[in-house]
């Protein structure tokens, strides 16, 4: 009886210390993942935005409405493209997993770039009325996101980043080659 409380208690330790370590890596991993995902979507948002101030994007009335008229702003809108990427880097990790399904990835594209198109159409003083040109806005950002979104996924298939496991852990009683050494 002493013999199996001692050896459920080092297995609760062992366990215990195992999750506290498998956490650790997983929030290293999703830093790495939102980090990759924010550098990525951020630079394809600032090539957007110059080619807004191009002579193409100024002939058109609602990239005229849409640029940048101060630097502030555009810091803004590009800390905004970070939070957003950084975000979506995080959330896809998780949603895409070790699965490899097509419709969750483009899944999580589509609703990201959906959120964020949508909700700058929303916050538009000015409706402009020629409205597939507000269809820009939202395509823009599902690149975004896509681009992103294939960024994260070179990153796994090149082993920089892991993709979130849902396996779940074992015990040293349920798996002798993982008991804990002996001191």
């Amino acid at each position: 009886m002493a013999f199996e409380l001692f050896k459920l208690i080092v297995e609760y330790k062992y366990v215990r210390k195992n999750r506290n370590r498998t956490r650790m890596i997983d929030r290293i991993e999703s830093l790495k993942a939102g980090t990759i995902s924010a550098l990525s979507l951020t630079i394809v948002y600032m090539a957007i935005a110059i080619a807004h101030h191009l002579p193409l994007g100024k002939g058109i009335h609602l990239w005229q409405d849409g640029q940048t008229e101060t630097i502030e702003h555009l810091l803004i809108k590009i800390a905004i493209a970070i939070v957003s990427g950084f975000l979506f880097g995080v959330t896809y990790r998780y949603i895409i997993r070790d699965d490899d399904n097509p419709h969750l990835k483009s899944g999580a594209v589509l609703a990201f770039g959906l959120v964020r198109g949508l909700a700058s159409i929303e916050g538009e003083a000015d409706f402009p009325q020629e409205y597939w040109l507000l269809g820009i806005w939202v395509i823009e950002s599902m690149t975004c996101f896509a681009i992103a979104r294939f960024t994260l996924d070179w990153a796994i298939s090149h082993h920089w980043l892991k993709p979130f496991t849902s396996k779940p852990e074992s015990s040293p009683s349920n798996n002798p080659s993982a008991a804990p050494p002996h001191h």
